[in-house]
Order: C-alpha cells, then structure tokens, then sequence
C-alpha cells in the first residue's frame, strides 16, 4: 500500500468517517441509502465490541477512504476463534491504488493478533474483481459445502 493512506481500528468516535463509507458499500449491494441506518448500524457494533472495523484514511485530504469489517466467531470443529470478513469497500475515487489488498492484509495481521486460526468471507457471484483480488492473496474458494440461509422477516 502506498504510504498515502493510513489504517487503523476504528472507535465510536470515526462514526461520522466510517458511517458514509458503510452506507456506499450497502448501496453497491442494492439497498437503499439509509446513512442513520448506516450510522445506527455501526454504532452499536463498535460500543458492542462486536465487530472490528478497520478504516483507511486520506493522509492529504483526511478523508476515508475505505474500510473492512470483520466480525468474532469460532469454529466447532478447529475449537478455535476465527473471524468472518463481512464488508470491504474503497471509495471509488480511491479504487486502484491497493487499498483493498492494504485492508485485507491488514484485516489478516488483526485476525493473526488475536490468535485465529483462519478467516472466512462470501462475496457475490458476480463480484469477480473481489474475487480476483481474494486469490491472490491465498483465499481458497471452498466447493465441499452449501451456504444456507433462512430468512427469519420479511
């Protein structure tokens, strides 16, 4: 990454820098802007502790510039703590620069800090640069089992 960024954890207090970034990622996913729902959102993960979100900023201007969340689990099966990447996004004007890749790799030494012992995420069919971009960095689509889900309210 060039040193033209800066990523750290975000706080409670980085809601306003972080909120507007989450609400861009929902849209890109089709939902619709809810930046209060965005903000809510977050707010209550970050004072919750229950997710981990890692903000890269403009070091020039002071603007985010993207963000990834992860969010704490374990695994049955390894009796272990692992981490599920749930959301990455840059900000369009700052696409092509390596700020994704900064992020995961970032996302990567968090999760080794903490002492997991892998990390996980799903991305759309369609989303095939994310995709590009998680192989390259040794992500492992995995074909031996279904993703299921049950819609608990309409």
């Amino acid at each position: 990454m060039s040193s033209a960024f800066t990523v750290s954890r975000a706080s409670v207090e980085q809601l306003p820098l972080v909120a507007p970034l989450y609400d861009a990622y929902r849209q890109f996913y089709e939902q619709e802007s809810d930046l209060e729902l965005a903000s809510r959102f977050l707010a209550e993960r970050l004072s919750k502790e229950e997710s981990v979100v890692l903000l890269a900023v403009d070091k020039a201007s002071g603007k985010p510039a993207g963000f990834i969340q992860l969010f704490p689990s374990f695994s049955s099966v390894a009796a272990d703590r692992i981490w599920v990447l749930n959301d990455l996004f840059v900000d369009p004007g700052f696409r092509r620069q390596g700020l994704a890749r900064a992020l995961m790799n970032a996302a990567k030494d968090f999760a080794k800090s903490t002492g997991a012992v892998r990390m996980g995420l799903m991305t759309a069919h369609t989303n095939t640069q994310a995709q590009a971009l998680y192989e390259s960095l040794g992500y492992v689509m995995d074909t031996d089992y279904r993703d299921y889900n049950l819609k608990l309210v309409d």
